[in-house]
C-alpha cells in the first residue's frame, strides 16, 4: 500500500496542501499520514544551569496540536469523496526537513506533499526555504503545492529532462499519475546534454523512456535556452497551460549545492503550479 506524508503547521497554506494530498491519496488508495512538527524546540537554546524561572510548560501546546490533528482527520473522513481514506496522525519535534526525512525513511513513505510559499533574495541564497531542504534530503518524491494554486486535477504535465538514464524515475511517477488523471505529457528536452543527433533521435529516446514506464499521450519539445533554464521551464509550462511540472532532482548538498544550486528546487520555489520532485 502506498503511503503519503503531509507535514502541517495548521496554516491555510498547509490546509490547501492537505486537500491536495487527501484527494491524491484517495485516488491512489494510499494511506495518508499527517504530522505536525514542533520546530520551536529545535531552535530553542539550552537553559543555563542557574536559570531559576519557571520552565515553559509545553503540555498545552501538544494538547492543542493533537486536537487540531484530530479535527483535520475528522473533517476529511466526513467527506463522501474521501470515503475509505485511511489517515494516521503524529506529533514530532525538531527541524522540519530532518524530521520529514526521518519519518519518510522509518515509515517507507512514497510521497511527501507540502505547501510552499517559496523564498527569495538573501534568504533564498543563504538559507533557502523549507521546501528546498525537504526536496534536497527526502528519500522519496516530493509534491510541492503553491498556496494560491487551485484544486489538484492535473490534465497537462510538463517533464523537463536531460534524457539521461537517471531521468527514468520521473517518467515512472508520471505514469503512476496517469493511472488516475487523464494526463497529456509535454516533455521538454533541455540543451542536448545527452548529445542526441537530431529531433528524430530525441523523439525516439523520449518514446523509449515513455514505453519503459507505460507512459502514454507524450509530446516532445526542445529547448535551446542555456542562459536561464528555470525561466525556460516555467515559461514553457505557462505556454502549455500545464497543471503540474515533474522533474528529477539530484539532491546536491554542501559545496556542490552552493556552487551549482538545484534547478528543481528553484522551479519548486518559484512555480505557480505544483511541482513533483523525484530523486534520481
Amino acid at each position: 500500500m502506498l503511503r503519503f506524508l503531509l507535514p502541517t503547521d495548521f496554516s491555510e497554506n498547509a490546509s490547501h496542501a492537505l486537500r491536495v494530498a487527501a484527494a491524491l491519496a484517495a485516488k491512489a488508495k494510499a494511506k495518508l499520514e499527517l504530522v505536525h512538527i514542533n520546530t520551536a524546540v529545535a531552535y530553542s537554546p539550552p537553559l543555563p544551569e542557574y536559570y531559576g524561572g519557571d520552565l515553559y510548560d509545553s503540555t498545552e501546546y501538544y494538547e492543542t496540536a493533537a486536537r487540531e490533528l484530530h479535527n483535520l482527520k475528522k473533517e476529511l473522513t466526513e467527506k463522501p469523496e474521501l470515503n475509505g481514506l485511511e489517515i494516521e496522525t503524529r506529533i514530532e519535534e525538531g527541524f522540519l526537513f530532518s524530521s520529514v526525512r526521518r519519518i519518510a525513511e522509518e515509515d517507507k513513505v512514497d510521497l511527501v506533499v507540502m505547501g510552499t510559499k517559496g523564498a527569495s533574495g538573501v534568504n533564498e541564497f543563504f538559507i533557502g526555504s523549507n521546501t528546498e531542504k525537504v526536496i534536497r534530503t527526502a528519500p522519496c518524491a516530493v509534491l510541492t503545492v503553491p498556496e494560491k494554486s487551485g484544486d489538484f486535477d492535473p490534465k497537462v504535465v510538463v517533464i523537463p529532462t536531460t534524457l539521461r538514464k537517471d531521468q527514468k524515475p520521473v517518467f515512472d511517477w508520471a505514469a503512476r499519475l496517469q493511472q488516475h488523471y487523464p494526463l497529456k505529457v509535454k516533455v521538454l528536452y533541455l540543451n542536448n546534454p545527452a548529445d542526441l543527433e537530431d529531433d528524430k533521435e530525441i523523439e525516439k529516446t523520449v518514446q523509449e523512456f515513455a514505453s519503459a514506464s507505460g507512459l502514454k499521450d507524450v509530446e516532445t519539445f526542445g529547448s535551446t535556452s542555456t542562459f536561464n533554464e528555470e525561466f525556460a521551464i516555467l515559461s514553457f509550462a505557462q505556454e502549455q497551460k500545464a497543471d503540474l511540472i515533474a522533474m528529477v532532482t539530484h539532491q546536491r548538498r554542501g559545496l556542490s549545492h552552493l556552487l551549482f544550486g538545484s534547478l528543481t528546487e528553484d522551479a519548486a520555489n518559484h512555480s505557480d503550479i505544483p511541482v513533483l520532485s523525484v530523486p534520481a
